[in-house]
């Protein structure tokens, strides 16, 4: 029983100490750092939330795909790591 304990209690840490390994993301104040580090879903999270910040409503797919992609160019070319995706050039 003592094992089965700390064998939870370990796995309770591991999992803590990963969750927070993820890069920040917030809709349009995620950085370029924090976007180009982020995995494809979290950077569809992103780019997401910030359209829905912008419009008010949910963004189609193609719209997605589209602003990703523009996010993407951008921080790779003129972004710096601390600019906000916001600042991208997208529809």
């Amino acid at each position: 029983m003592k094992a089965m304990t700390g064998l939870v209690a370990a796995s309770m840490t591991l999992g803590v100490a990963l969750s927070g390994c993820g890069a920040k993301v917030e809709g349009g104040d995620t950085s370029c750092k924090d976007y180009m580090s982020a995995n494809d879903a979290d950077q569809q999270t992103a780019v997401s939330k910030m359209l829905k910040d912008e419009k008010g409503t949910d963004a189609a797919q193609l719209e997605i795909t589209g602003t990703k992609l523009s996010v993407q160019t951008f921080c790779q070319t003129a972004g710096k790591e601390d600019t906000k995706i916001k600042e991208a050039p997208h529809l």
